[in-house]
Order: structure tokens, then C-alpha cells, then sequence
């Protein structure tokens, strides 16, 4: 439910106000079960990041903040996110050192770039651009997202340094340092996926990855576990983030390298956001502003590079985490970042204990939730052929790269909108004893009066299907018998016809005049008249060649003893 504006305006609170007295608890309690929940999920994020574990709660504080208060959706959650998160860890990869400030003032700047595409969006009004992502190679891309990311966590799972670049990298050098697996660290990332699979079989609304968390500080603190090899967390920064620009900003042919990545990531920020926003509108019956969502989602990201943390996005996960709360408003995510405020000021001395099997094994669990079988098997049983799209996009996150494989998504969307338009279902109208008419499939040039043939063509006419719009014609128009004398065109699903089109038009005109056929429309919408007059079609053809319906063009053939209206 989108609506336009005809100038740019900025309103502010449409994710809080109206907010009725009644619903602020119920808003109260979903914030602080978001922040029991996403508070473990971010942290973990951090390790797809590459960057510290503090800058997870970063991107929950500041950001999340921002777009609350300036976002035009009353439900969608911003933060951390693993399909961004595993862009800004490829695209930087072997630029600077993981968690190193270098890398931190890489994934400061990718922030800033993706704010400044969103925002060029926003004055663009390009928030339609959402919906040129579809939704097979979305399905594609997260699965080969969540392979990659679960690959890269059983290393950490079984307590090895890990490494390598890639999917396939990574597989190799776990192959290679196996033998040296920490047995207490692998049985301890066993008891942490028992501990999140049962709760989530349980209830949704159980917090299991912060029981986890909390149980294993616990024992690490009480047990001594760096005493059998398992590594911890260490000392994590406490208090409020600094705030300032990332350093390198005023270094162009830097800029350059990144915007690629930075493009990457506002892709998926514009689909994953405005999709999940969109939807939950459409659930509540409420307005939503893509283009202010743009703005909100830009300032957001701006948030996050000012504080020091990386690019956030839109979040599905942590959405359907409120809403199945009970929260519907954005009071919900005000409150869930009071709750990460008090952590960062009063509770990180503790997370210095937690062992770094636990992270993973949160991590692990989010990759694998992001394979979609299920989405798979729907598209190979109701799409085989975009299966293979689907598949494809996969695999090439898996052994290309996450940057190169959006932009991929992207081309594979765009053949996909192409091929729909390429291949036309074109139908026939044909006489029935019933009804008058039918339609059928125009494989043989049935005529629904001797000598009339009315060709329905079920698409706007563009350059990728203008051949088969003239094949078609040319075909039935030279198999009928008898000989026609009109060749009607039903334009009613037609609601554009570019220059390309335009000049198969003219040639169709032509090929049918030469047979002594004559050429006439019905149902054209308004529009598309105005563009034939501008492109001398309507000059052509003849005024007359216009009827409204398809009787009009049935009582005017038969009136018409030569086969003109008289």
C-alpha cells in the first residue's frame, strides 16, 4: 500500500503515532522480548562481519533508534543482518584484517555508501526497484548465503582457528585442521543447538539463544573451561559508542573499489526492507511510504557508521520476533534499545566469559534457518525452469561470492521479468453456441466470423516480444481459410507499446494491407491511444479502425458486406 508524494517531505513518528494508551504495554513487553532474542542473534552477526562482538549491539542501539523514529512502517525491525553482513565480509575480504580498526572504518564507510544509494533513491523515487528482485532468486541468494555461513562456523563450532576465503576455502582448511578439534568445545556447541532447537520446538517466544548465552557464561566462569582449550570471548568494550566519521572517507579511488559492495548491499536492503514493510501494511491495513521508508532506512545506516558499527537492513526475523510478541509499533523497538543501552553500560563485563563455540553455534543455527529447502521444492514443483535460476543463484554465492552473486540476482531477475514477457499466451476468440465467444490458445487461426479473426494479445507490447507479436499475426493471418478481411487486435490487456513495438505495428499493417487484410483494434485503452497518435498509428490505421468492445467490432464486420463498417 504505497502512496506517492508530489514533492519530497520528511514526516517523522509514522512507526509510533497514533499510539493508543491501551496497546503501550503490550508495545513495552514485545521490546523487551526483542531485545532478550535479537540481543544473542546480533552478537553472532558479528562473526559474519568480521567485526567486533560490541558492534552487534551497535547496530540495535543508534540505528535502530533512527529508523523508529523517521521509518514509515509501524512494525519493521532494523539491525544486524546475515545476507548484508556476508556481503560487507566478502567485499572488504583481503583489504584489511577482520575485527582490525582498518576493517571497522571499511564497514563504517560500506554503511555510509549504502545510505547515500538509498537516499539517492529516495529523491529518484526508486522504491520500485524492490520488487525487480524476485522472488526465486531472493529464495536462491539466501540459501547459498546460509550454506556459506554455516560452513564458516563449524570451524569456530570445533574450537579451530578456522580460515581460508570462500565456501570452498573454508571447507578445505577445516579438512586440514580437523585433527586438531577441541573435543569440550564441539560438545559444548552440541549442547548450545540442543538448547536452541528444543526451545524453538517448544515456543518461538522462548528465548533460547540468551539461556544459551547466559548458561554458558555460567559454566565457563564457574568451570574454568579455558582450562580444556575452549576459547572465550575476552574483554568487550562497556559504555556508549564513540561517534565519528570512519576514517578513509576523503581516500576516492577507495570509494571507488567499495561501490560494488555498497551497491550490493543496498539492493538487498531495498528488497529484503520494503517487502517485509510492505507486507506487514497490507496484514494491518495500514499506510506505508516505500520512499519514506528509503529515507528512514538511509538515516539508519548513517546511525550506524557514525557510532562504529556496520550497515543494518531490514529484518524479517526480527519482525515476525514482535509481532508474534504482541508489539505494533515502533515503541516496541524504543524499548529494545533501552534494553541494550543498560546491557552496554552495566552487563558486558560478563560477556568477556563467553565462549566462542556458543557464538558460533548461534550463528551455525541462522545459516541454516536461512536454507530454504522448503522454497526450493515449491519453485521446482510449481516452476521447474525457475528452479534452475533458483539453484544457479545458489551456487554462485557458494563458489563465486556474495558481492558478485547480487549482482547476478539481479540479471537473473531481469531475464526472469524478460522471459514473462517474451513468452506471450496469446489467445483467439472464437465463436461459441453458449456464450457468443471463448477464448482458446491461437495455435490455429480459427476465425470467430468467416473471414474475422480477433487476436487477443495478453501483454504491453516492448521490444522483447514485438518478433513473436509479428510471427504470430503473420502466421494466422496467412494460414486462414478462408482469406480474412479483418484482423482485429483485442488490446484490453495492453497498457503500453514502445518504439520497437510501434514499428512492428507499422510492418504488420503493412503485411496484412498487401494481402487485402484489413488491420483494426478493440479495447484500447486510453493511454495507449494517446501513444498511437504521437507515433502515427492512429494516422494509419484510420479513426475508424477503433471500436470499443468486441461486439462493436463484431456488429460493424457484419454490417459491412466487404468486410468495412458501413
Amino acid at each position: 500500500m504505497t502512496s506517492g508524494h508530489p514533492r519530497f517531505r520528511f514526516p517523522v513518528l509514522q512507526g509510533v503515532l497514533p499510539l493508543a494508551p491501551s496497546r503501550i504495554p503490550s508495545d513495552v513487553v514485545a521490546g523487551i522480548t526483542l531485545a532478550a532474542l535479537a540481543i544473542p542473534e546480533v552478537m553472532g552477526y558479528t562473526r559474519i562481519a568480521g567485526t567486533p562482538v560490541v558492534t552487534g549491539l551497535y547496530t540495535i542501539l543508534i540505528p535502530m533508534i533512527v529508523y523508529a523514529l523517521s521509518g514509515s512502517s509501524r512494525h519493521l525491525v532494523v539491525g544486524a543482518d546475515s545476507a548484508t553482513a556476508a556481503i560487507l565480509a566478502s567485499g572488504i575480504a583481503g583489504m584489511a584484517a577482520p575485527g582490525s580498526p582498518q576493517w571497522l572504518s571499511l564497514a563504517g564507510i560500506l554503511a555510509l555508501m549504502a545510505a547515500g544509494f538509498l537516499f539517492l533513491a529516495r529523491l529518484a523515487r526508486l522504491g520500485f526497484l524492490a520488487d525487480f528482485l524476485s522472488r526465486t532468486v531472493l529464495v536462491g541468494f539466501l540459501t547459498g548465503v546460509g550454506i556459506q555461513v554455516a560452513v564458516g562456523e563449524i570451524s569456530g563450532m570445533l574450537g579451530l582457528p578456522g580460515g581460508g576465503h570462500g565456501t570452498v576455502g573454508k571447507l578445505s582448511v577445516l579438512l586440514d585442521q580437523f585433527k586438531n578439534a577441541n573435543l569440550p568445545s564441539f560438545l559444548l556447541s552440541l549442547s548450545i543447538l540442543a538448547i536452541l532447537v528444543g526451545s524453538r520446538r517448544l515456543s518461538r517466544k522462548i528465548p533460547g539463544a540468551l539461556v544459551a548465552i547466559i548458561a554458558s557464561i555460567l559454566a565457563s566462569w564457574g568451570l574454568g573451561l579455558q582450562g580444556y582449550g575452549v576459547r572465550v570471548l575476552g574483554a568487550v568494550p562497556s559504555g556508549l559508542p564513540g561517534i565519528g566519521l570512519p576514517a578513509g572517507l576523503t581516500d576516492f579511488s577507495l570509494i571507488r573499489t567499495l561501490v560494488p559492495t555498497a551497491f550490493a548491499m543496498f539492493i538487498v536492503i531495498l528488497a529484503q526492507s520494503a517487502a517485509t514493510s510492505r507486507a506487514y501494511a497490507t496484514r494491518y491495513n495500514e499506510p506505508f511510504n516505500e520512499n519514506v521508508d528509503l529515507v528512514g532506512l538511509s538515516l539508519a545506516n548513517v546511525g550506524a557508521a557514525l557510532s562504529g558499527t556496520f550497515v543494518v537492513n531490514g529484518s524479517p526475523t526480527k519482525t515476525q520476533m514482535v509481532e508474534s510478541a504482541g508489539g505494533q509499533s515502533q515503541l516496541s523497538q524504543l524499548t529494545a534499545s533501552l534494553c541494550v543501552l543498560l546491557v552496554l553500560l552495566f552487563l558486558t563485563g560478563p560477556l568477556a566469559y563467553l565462549p566462542n563455540p556458543v557464538l558460533s553455534s548461534v550463528v551455525f543455527l541462522i545459516g541454516v534457518e536461512l536454507i530454504d529447502l522448503k522454497g526450493m521444492h515449491s519453485i521446482l514443483h510449481e516452476r521447474p525452469w525457475e528452479f534452475w535460476v533458483a539453484l544457479l543463484t545458489a551456487c554462485a554465492v557458494i563458489s563465486v561470492g556474495v558481492e558478485q552473486s547480487i549482482l547476478l540476482a539481479i540479471v537473473l531477475s531481469l531475464v526472469v521479468h524478460t522471459r514473462h514477457g517474451y513468452l506471450v499466451n496469446s489467445m483467439l476468440l472464437v465463436a461459441d453456441d453458449v456464450n457468443g465467444w471463448r477464448q482458446q490458445k491461437a495455435s490455429t487461426p480459427e476465425q470467430i466470423r468467416p473471414g474475422l479473426i480477433i487476436y487477443r494479445f495478453m501483454h504491453n507490447m516492448y521490444y522483447a516480444n514485438a518478433q513473436v507479436f509479428t510471427d504470430d499475426v503473420t502466421r494466422l493471418s496467412r494460414e486462414a481459410q478462408p482469406p480474412l478481411s479483418w484482423f482485429c487486435i483485442d488490446a484490453a490487456a495492453v497498457n503500453d507499446v514502445d518504439y520497437t513495438a510501434a514499428d512492428a505495428l507499422r510492418k504488420v499493417h503493412g503485411l496484412l494491407a498487401a494481402q487485402g487484410t484489413r488491420l483494426v483494434f478493440c479495447e484500447l485503452l486510453e493511454e495507449v491511444r494517446v501513444e498511437f497518435d504521437r507515433s502515427g498509428l492512429t494516422a494509419l490505421l484510420g479513426e475508424d479502425a477503433f471500436f470499443p468492445s468486441i461486439k462493436a467490432v463484431l456488429r460493424a464486420y457484419g454490417e459491412g458486406g466487404d468486410g468495412r463498417p458501413s
